[in-house]
C-alpha cells in the first residue's frame, strides 16, 4: 500500500502531470470566466472584447514569439554558465522589445480619440500599459518552462487566471467591456508581482548577458517571431473577416462555438511544452532517431486519446454550449460550429508537433514559410466562404484546408531535410505506448510481482 501511495505521489509530481494540471486548471478557470462574460455582457460587448483580445495577443506575439521558443531551445541541456547567459540575454531583449512598443504606442494613444471602433480604441489606449505590466510574468513563464519547474508554473498561471476571475466576480454589477479590461490589467500586475516576490524572474541574471548569446537568440527569434506571429494571425483571420463582413454579434456566436475547442488545445499545448525540452536535448546530442521517436509517440498517443473526447463533445455539443455560454447561444450556429472544429481537431496533434519539431531541429525558416502559406490559404478560403455563401458554417469548415496545408508541408519537410518516417507509423507508435502505459499502471496496483519490461 505504501509503495502505491509513493507511486501516486511521484506520478503527481511528474512533469507531464504538472504541465497538464497547470494548463487544465487555468483553462477551466478561463472557461468559467468566459462563461460568466458570455452571460453578463451584451453580444456586442462580448464580440468587441473577444476582438480586442485577438488584437492584443496578436501584437504581443512580437515579444512572446521572439523569445519563448528560442529560450527553451538554447537553455535546455546547457551548462550553468550558458544558462545564465541565456537568461540575461533574454531579459535584455524582452526589455528592448517592450520599450520599442511603448514608444510606438504613444502617438497611437492620442489618435485613439478619433477611432470609433471600441476594440481598436481600447487597444490603442491600453496596449503599452498591459505590455509593461505583463513583462515579469512573461519572462518568468519562459524561465520556469526552460527549468521544467511546472509546479511553480502551475501556481503562477493559476494566480493570473484566478485573479482575473475573482475580480470579474467582484465587479459583476453593472459590468461592461471597460470593467473587464481593468480586471485584466490588474490580474497581469498581480501575477508579475508574485513572480518578482518569489524571485522566479531571475532578473539579477541580466548582468550575464552576452553579445554572442543575444545574437544567437536574435538569429533564431527573427524566424520564430514570424512563425508565431503568422500562427496567431492564422487564428485571428476568422475573427477579422467575420467582424468586418458579418459584425460583432456574429463574432460572439462564432467565439461561443470555438472557445470550447480548448478541451483539445489544453492537453495538446501542455504536451508540446513538456516535449520541447526533451526534443531539444536529443537534437543537441545529434540523436535524430530519438527526436523522431519522441515526436511520433506524442502525435500517436494524443490523436488516439482525442477520439473519445471528440465524440462526446460532438454528441453533446448543444448541452456544452448551454453550460458554457448560456441559453441565448444554444439556438444559434454555435453548437454546429463546435462540432465542425472538433472534427478538424483530429489533425491538430500532427500539425502542432511537426511545427515544434521543425523549430527544434533549427529549421524555423521552413516553419515560417509554412505558416505564411497557411495564412494565405485561410484568407482565400474564408473570403470565398463569405462572398459565395455568407454562411458562418462554411467559414468554420474552411479551417480544415489551412490545417491540412500545415500538416502536409511539415511532414514532407521533416522527411526531406532531417529524418525519414512514415505518417501511419506515428499511430502505431502511439498505440503501443498507450498499451504499455496502461499495463504498467494496471499491474502496479493489481499485482505485487509483475514488472513491465
Amino acid at each position: 500500500m505504501k509503495s502505491k501511495i509513493t507511486f501516486l505521489l511521484s506520478l503527481a509530481k511528474s512533469k507531464h502531470v504538472l504541465s497538464l494540471t497547470s494548463n487544465g486548471i487555468n483553462a477551466v478557470i478561463g472557461v468559467v470566466t468566459l462563461s460568466i462574460l458570455f452571460r453578463h455582457l451584451t453580444r456586442q460587448d462580448m464580440g468587441n472584447w473577444g476582438f480586442f483580445l485577438t488584437i492584443l495577443l496578436l501584437v504581443d506575439t512580437f515579444r512572446s514569439g521572439f523569445l519563448s521558443t528560442a529560450f527553451v531551445k538554447f537553455y535546455a541541456g546547457s551548462t550553468e554558465e550558458r544558462k545564465r547567459e541565456i537568461i540575461g540575454s533574454t531579459w535584455f531583449i524582452a526589455i528592448m522589445i517592450t520599450l520599442i512598443f511603448v514608444i510606438l504606442n504613444i502617438p497611437g494613444y492620442f489618435v485613439s480619440g478619433y477611432i470609433s471602433d471600441p476594440s481598436f480604441k481600447l487597444f490603442l489606449q491600453f496596449f503599452s500599459i498591459n505590455y509593461v505590466l505583463s513583462l515579469p510574468f512573461f519572462v518568468s513563464n519562459c524561465i520556469l518552462q526552460g527549468k521544467q519547474r511546472y509546479d511553480s508554473l502551475l501556481f503562477l498561471n493559476f494566480a493570473n487566471q484566478g485573479c482575473f476571475l475573482l475580480l470579474i466576480i467582484l465587479n459583476l454589477k453593472g459590468i461592461n467591456i471597460h470593467t473587464v479590461l481593468y480586471c485584466y490589467l490588474a490580474a497581469n500586475f498581480v501575477s508579475s508581482s508574485i513572480a518578482i516576490f518569489f524571485k522566479w524572474t531571475d532578473i539579477s541574471m541580466l548582468k550575464f548577458k552576452t553579445k554572442a548569446a543575444m545574437l544567437e537568440i536574435y538569429n533564431f527569434g527573427k524566424y520564430s517571431v514570424g512563425t508565431n506571429l503568422s500562427a496567431n494571425l492564422l487564428g485571428s483571420i476568422d475573427s477579422f473577416i467575420i467582424k468586418l463582413f458579418l459584425g460583432p454579434s456574429v463574432l460572439a456566436v462564432y467565439n461561443a462555438g470555438t472557445k470550447l475547442v480548448q478541451i483539445i488545445e489544453i492537453p495538446l499545448r501542455s504536451f508540446v511544452y513538456t516535449a520541447m525540452p526533451t526534443l531539444s536535448s536529443f537534437f543537441n546530442s545529434n540523436e535524430k532517431e530519438k527526436v523522431i521517436s519522441v515526436m511520433k509517440k506524442y502525435v500517436g498517443m494524443i490523436t488516439i486519446a482525442l477520439i473519445s473526447v471528440s465524440l462526446l463533445v460532438i454528441v453533446f455539443a448543444d448541452l456544452a454550449i448551454l453550460i458554457f455560454s448560456g441559453p441565448k447561444y444554444v439556438a444559434t450556429e454555435a453548437p454546429n460550429i463546435l462540432r465542425i472544429f472538433m472534427i478538424i481537431a483530429f489533425l491538430y496533434p500532427a500539425e502542432r508537433f511537426f511545427a515544434v519539431t521543425l523549430d527544434v531541429i533549427h529549421m524555423p525558416k521552413v516553419n515560417l514559410l509554412k505558416i505564411i502559406l497557411m495564412v494565405f490559404v485561410t484568407v482565400l478560403t474564408d473570403w470565398l466562404a463569405i462572398v459565395v455563401t455568407g454562411n458562418v458554417y462554411v467559414v468554420a469548415a474552411a479551417s480544415v484546408f489551412s490545417t491540412l496545408t500545415g500538416l502536409i508541408v511539415g511532414y514532407f519537410a521533416i522527411n526531406h531535410y532531417y529524418q525519414k518516417f512514415t505518417f501511419f507509423d506515428m499511430f502505431i507508435s502511439g498505440y503501443k505506448e498507450i498499451v504499455l502505459l496502461l499495463k504498467r499502471y494496471y499491474y502496479r496496483f493489481l499485482s505485487k510481482n509483475y514488472q513491465v519490461k
